[in-house]
């Protein structure tokens, strides 16, 4: 499957946002201040920001990183936290994301280092690369989808932060440089000669960017245009305007609407990716935005609604009554879900798209997670319901203890057996001192293994009190179990309690070597006797080295083996090319010796798990035996 930045490309022009200093300027950080410290000091007015640009119609925004890089960062004393700021940037800007649940790409930003590069200056090349090379593998690892560089204006300095990228990861990278009012760089290099270097270099977009207003940038453009005979998309992001300096203020002068004429020109050459440089605001990306409307015949969503062309007729997923599809199939088919975090705003459209992008790809089930690390998310149970009958896919509803007492369980459960939520994960819950509330208070009245048997009762006709509910109810009941944990033999206990309550299957943690698991039942088996019910083991597709180590040392539940570590790091520039490999291999060895599997894409990477999923069988439909 294609990238999902390239596959967009593909269906047309995209609009990128506008300005994030000059924004950050006009709402009180000062001139002479370090923009990307602000990651750091407020990220709310960062992320207020990036949401701005996202209700917009902005389709991609760029993370507050311009100047992150080491040398930069030295000038503010910053020199040693590169990776906590860029990091940080990621963070907010899938923040944003989030919140507005609007599916737009996060591009890592990355700017020049402010240097002259040698023989005219004292820095050498390779010196650039690595301080490109550091904030890169930062940005990789907060989960950026591309990366841009931007206002280069040394072709050799943009030259080495592409070689930089090319050496750790295989993400997108679209490549800008900055023109004189002459239409030459300041090192003297001509619009022709930057799209030949460029295009050598593999870059998938060139552009310009900054400079100065929309109208001569236009000139530049037609040139690239002309010697763009590799027909690599072409960007373009302008100033908006001169600055000048009235007061105490700095102002830009192009108007939104004279942005949305230049808007028109650039699609008429054939620009693919539009956006604003300094000066821009909302209201400028917003003009772009009807202009790119216009062209289509279409309007990109950017409220907080469902999009409604995109509604279908509401779909029956579960009978009435009787077992699930899951609990049909369970044993009888190997297992595919995969998992989709609930938006931490009102808006669950990158959810619902995301469901639909699965299901197109063969994906039966999806989980819902409820508020994962203990931080406050939409209501798992009401992005089950939208995603079935939004979108015809049976969900996998992950509930925790933490958050409800004995009575608001069973109430949200007998709710959730009437929207046709049938399927449980039943959990106790990450604690909510991990969380954005560290002094909530976490109930606890059962743990998982209650719930399991709250669930059993459900299915049984009564409440956990042994009080009629009427009916039988029909909840296919599943636990979780961590074949990685340090200590064994209570991970082994407790999934004997689990299953011994009337669990009828089994999701594990993320697994990297199938020995793993084979080990963990093998023990279990000693002990207790056969599982006796199907097992979904965890997949976990890694993104890069970084990604990895991240995942390692600072995510409870989650313990990669040496093997796993030592290949994302030889993988290099590849790891997320290896990732999905290793993922794949992981499959394919456990595909005789599981029931299914559960996927967990980060940073809600989907197209990694439908590469993942483009590896199994078309027919798996058989029997297997536990």
């Amino acid at each position: 499957m294609a990238h999902p930045f390239l596959e967009r490309l593909q269906r047309g022009p995209l609009l990128a946002d506008g300005a994030m200093g000059t924004q950050l300027y006009e709402r009180g950080v000062r001139l002479e201040q370090c923009f990307e410290a602000v990651n750091l000091r407020d990220p709310d007015l960062v992320v207020a920001i990036h949401r701005d640009y996202i209700l917009a119609g902005a389709e991609l925004i760029e993370t507050n990183t311009f100047g992150a890089n080491r040398m930069k960062l030295e000038s503010h004393g910053l020199g040693e936290r590169v990776r906590d700021v860029n990091r940080r940037a990621v963070r907010l800007a899938r923040e944003a994301r989030e919140i507005t649940g609007i599916p737009v790409l996060i591009a890592g930003a990355v700017g020049p280092s402010g240097r002259i590069l040698a023989p005219i200056g004292t820095v050498a090349p390779e010196t650039i690369r690595d301080v490109f090379r550091e904030q890169i593998e930062a940005l990789l690892e907060g989960g950026v989808d591309l990366l841009i560089f931007e206002t280069f204006s040394q072709l050799e300095e943009l030259r080495q932060a592409i070689l930089a990228a090319r050496e750790v990861s295989d993400l997108p990278l679209v490549a800008q440089m900055t023109f004189a009012a002459d239409g030459r760089t300041m090192a003297g290099h001509t619009p022709d000669v930057v799209v030949q270097s460029l295009t050598e270099l593999g870059v998938d977009a060139i552009g310009v960017n900054c400079s100065v207003g929309p109208r001569p940038m236009l000139a530049v453009l037609r040139d690239m245009v002309a010697a763009n005979t590799g027909n690599i998309p072409l960007s373009a992001m302008p100033n908006a305007g001169w600055p000048t300096v009235l007061g105490d203020r700095v102002i830009f002068g192009s108007s939104p609407d004279y942005f949305a004429e230049f808007a028109q020109e650039a699609l008429e050459l054939g620009v693919r990716i539009l956006g604003g440089c300094c000066g821009t605001t909302p209201n400028h990306i917003a003009a772009m935005r009807r202009v790119l409307d216009e062209q289509r015949g279409t309007s990109v969503s950017s409220g907080a609604a469902i999009r409604l062309e995109e509604r279908v007729r509401p779909v029956t997923v579960l009978a009435p009554e009787g077992p699930t599809r899951l609990k049909q199939k369970l044993g009888r088919e190997f297992i595919i879900s995969v998992e989709i975090d609930p938006p931490k705003g009102l808006n669950p459209q990158k959810a619902i798209d995301g469901a639909r992008i699965l299901r197109q790809s063969g994906v039966e089930f999806i989980n819902v997670a409820d508020s994962p690390m203990a931080r406050v998310r939409l209501s798992a149970l009401g992005l089950c319901y939208l995603l079935q009958h939004e979108v015809g896919i049976e969900t996998i509803l992950h509930l925790t203890t933490r958050d409800r007492n004995l009575m608001g369980l069973q109430s949200d459960l007998l709710g959730a057996h009437a929207l046709g939520v049938r399927n449980i994960l039943a959990l106790t819950g990450d604690p909510p001192t991990l969380g954005d509330y560290p002094h909530a208070t976490p109930v606890y009245d059962v743990d998982s293994i209650g719930l399991v048997r709250i669930l059993t009762n459900f299915n049984n006709g009564m409440d956990a009190g042994g009080a009629s509910i009427g009916q039988q109810a029909s909840f296919t009941i599943g636990v979780a179990c961590d074949p990685t944990r340090p200590d064994l033999d209570r991970e082994l206990e407790r999934l004997h309690a689990k299953l011994a309550a009337g669990a009828h299957f089994i999701m594990t943690q993320p697994v990297f070597d199938l020995d793993t698991w084979l080990t963990f039942v093998r023990k279990y088996e000693e002990r207790y006797g056969p599982l006796g019910v199907p097992v979904l083991l965890g997949i976990l597709p890694l993104q890069s080295y970084r990604h990895a180590v991240f995942l390692h040392n600072e995510v409870p539940g989650i313990t990669l083996t040496e093997e796993a570590l030592e290949r994302m790091r030889r993988a290099g520039a590849n790891g997320r090319a290896e990732g999905v490999a290793m993922a794949r291999e992981l499959v394919a060895r456990a595909y005789e010796v599981v029931e299914g599997i559960y996927i967990m894409p980060s940073f809600g990477r989907y197209e990694v798990a439908v590469e993942v999923v483009e590896s199994l069988p078309q027919n798996r439909v058989r029997r297997v035996t536990s």
